[in-house]
């Protein structure tokens, strides 16, 4: 039995809390939580739709963590983007996966690893075979015992 559950909507506040954490590890604390309602929002609606192109999968904080039971210890999100096909990608899918996370005190025990596996499957089942993710230092090693590799493009950004 897998220790990772799909997302509902009734997890969406934590899929957000668990993104602050994600990005106050690396970027450092912002009191900035302006987004998170409307990230709730989205992922309450998106979440909903079981046959939508963004999921989550989820590993419930075990009884004796702080928070007890009810909260999450880790999650990691993912989307299909869908571009014009091409040679190696005739359908055009590409997976996207961002916001894996897991809570300080409830690293190292394989709940990311869950939580990907979960989604790689799920990625699998709708024919996607091209996937991508941006890799912390810290996220590298479970990323690489996946099978990702690093790719030679370079990342831009356009800010509007």
């Amino acid at each position: 039995m897998s220790l990772s559950r799909r997302a509902i909507p009734a997890d969406a506040e934590e899929l957000v809390r668990l993104r602050k954490v994600m990005q106050d590890s690396f970027l450092g604390p912002d009191p900035d939580v302006s987004w998170q309602p409307a990230a709730v929002a989205t992922l309450r609606d998106r979440l909903g739709d079981p046959a939508g192109s963004l999921t989550a999968f989820v590993v419930e904080r075990p009884v004796e963590g702080p928070g007890g039971p009810g909260g999450l210890a880790a999650c990691a999100v993912g989307t299909i983007e869908y571009r014009l096909g091409g040679p190696g990608n005739p359908e055009g899918t590409c997976g996207y996966v961002f916001s894996v996370a897991t809570d300080e005190d409830m690293r190292r025990r394989g709940y990311s690893r869950a939580c990907m596996e979960g989604l790689l499957g799920w990625f699998r089942e709708r024919g996607v075979r091209k996937i991508d993710l941006r890799a912390s230092s810290d996220g590298e090693p479970l990323y690489t015992s996946l099978g990702f590799v690093r790719t030679p493009d370079p990342a831009m950004r356009l800010s509007l």
